[in-house]
């Protein structure tokens, strides 16, 4: 028998980057946890950029989530899916995330950056009380420095159509 593998610093990167989503992981259960008297009304309109103006901005960590999510479900959408129009019209021309499968729903919801966690939505109800925007800052905060500690510059958010392309 031979002799056993040495670890090599790409091991130890894979197992710094584990650690890390381990903690992210952690991190999306407590913004879940905030957000838990809040609820959607699934239509799905906050995922389509072109509609709303607004895109989520994600760091290198959520963007390694997300990538290692698209990777579990078998490898990237088919590029010419399309979402679910909203109430007809055109959508030929609507700018959708890239996260959203044949049926208009996202296909890492688990894996979902904490843009998409956070209720922008207008439509969005709120039973108890609602999370404050100093609440809102302390996750992003907390996100931003797991990413400073994943890669240098991490913590920079970019939009997130724009990250998946690199």
């Amino acid at each position: 028998m031979g002799s056993p593998r040495r670890p090599t610093p790409h091991d130890d990167e894979r197992a710094r980057e584990r650690e890390l989503l381990a903690e992210l992981a952690a991190l999306y259960r407590d913004v879940d946890a905030a957000y838990a008297d809040t609820r959607c009304p699934t239509s799905t309109e906050c995922c389509r950029f072109g509609i709303t103006g607004r895109e989520p901005y994600v760091t290198s960590l959520e963007l390694a989530a997300l990538r290692r999510a698209v990777a579990a479900r078998g490898g990237a959408l088919h590029p010419k899916r399309r979402a679910l129009p909203l109430l007809g019209g055109d959508t030929a021309s609507e700018r959708t995330c890239p996260m959203l499968d044949a049926a208009g729903r996202c296909s890492v919801y688990d894996a979902r950056p904490l843009g998409c966690r956070s209720f922008f939505c207008e439509r969005a109800e709120t039973e108890g009380r609602p999370v404050t925007r100093g609440e809102l800052a302390a996750f992003v905060r907390r996100v931003q420095e797991l990413a400073a500690r994943h890669q240098r510059d991490g913590e920079r958010g970019r939009p997130l159509t724009r990250a998946l392309e690199d």
